[in-house]
């Protein structure tokens, strides 16, 4: 164990989910750079390890970099964790690894927990072409902005998302994407209060509103990829719902349908009957 740098999964709720090869790792290295070391404090105390650590967080990570590379040269082993699951992803250690790799510092990683593989293994929409996107921006017009850059995404989506913030989402999802997008809802994974629950992405939204448990804890949203409409199907595009959108703020919803569907060549029924459902969800969200 001379100048390595593991990267080692933690659990991300149930301890018995630690791999035996991580508590090998944790128990012999010289350091553990820890997200928060209180709460890594917890795990190693469960399971009598008494390594030495240190704190390697997202205000101090260039800093602790800089120290840690010569320890390594100097044949230091050093272990990286998070608070849960696996470091880099959603989670600090970026500058740390790509430094060693500079450096021609061995760096060792090791399979373990992740929220994002564990919701997708268990969502039930396709998982043999997946895009992680972590955290949506936390204001309404940037979020929108991505929620916009991937409508037609046809690979399934991975969100991370917080409490207070889930609503919010749900209701801009339903806004750009349509009601009917499939969302599956992963909360506390692992956990005595894990909840997996999938349904169009406007009645899940419905369903969250319900109640307020259902919007609490850990979560991470697994959505299916866009699909190519079937023969006859109707598509309205990300430009139509612009257009429509933009008509409607001068024009009443019938008249602003019927415009956009002879710009575009399009069934005004159609468009007129997702200027409906837009109009619903909207109200839906709001109250």
């Amino acid at each position: 164990m001379v100048s390595t740098l593991y990267i080692v999964p933690t659990p991300i709720g149930n301890l018995d989910d630690i791999t035996l090869r991580a508590l090998q790792i944790l128990k012999q290295v010289d350091l553990i750079a820890a997200e928060d070391t209180r709460r890594t404090g917890l795990l190693l105390q469960h399971f009598a390890i008494n390594t030495r650590m240190i704190s390697l967080h997202d205000h101090n990570e260039q800093q602790k970099t800089d120290q840690l590379i010569p320890q390594l040269k100097q044949g230091l082993s050093i272990a990286l964790v998070s608070d849960a699951g696996t470091p880099l992803i959603n989670d600090p250690g970026y500058h740390l690894v790509k430094s060693c790799r500079q450096a021609g510092i061995l760096v060792v990683p090791l399979p373990g927990p992740c929220a994002a593989i564990t919701a997708l293994s268990a969502a039930g929409i396709a998982s043999d072409r997946c895009c992680y996107e972590g955290f949506l921006p936390a204001k309404r017009k940037s979020r929108q902005e991505v929620l916009q850059a991937l409508t037609e995404e046809s690979r399934t989506l991975i969100f991370y998302e917080s409490p207070h913030r889930l609503l919010d989402t749900l209701a801009d999802m339903v806004a750009i994407w349509g009601a009917e997008r499939y969302v599956v809802l992963a909360r506390e994974l692992t956990k005595t209060w894990e909840s997996i629950h999938g349904l169009p992405v406007g009645e899940l939204l419905d369903w969250v509103k319900v109640d307020e448990n259902r919007s609490r804890g850990e979560m991470v949203l697994v959505v299916q990829g866009y699909r190519t409409p079937q023969e006859g199907e109707v598509v309205i595009s990300s430009e139509v719902k612009k257009t429509l959108a933009l008509l409607q703020q001068s024009l009443p919803l019938k008249k602003a349908a019927a415009i956009t569907a002879e710009i575009y060549g399009l069934k005004k029924n159609a468009l007129y009957k997702y200027s409906l459902e837009q109009q619903v969800s909207a109200d839906s969200a709001i109250k």
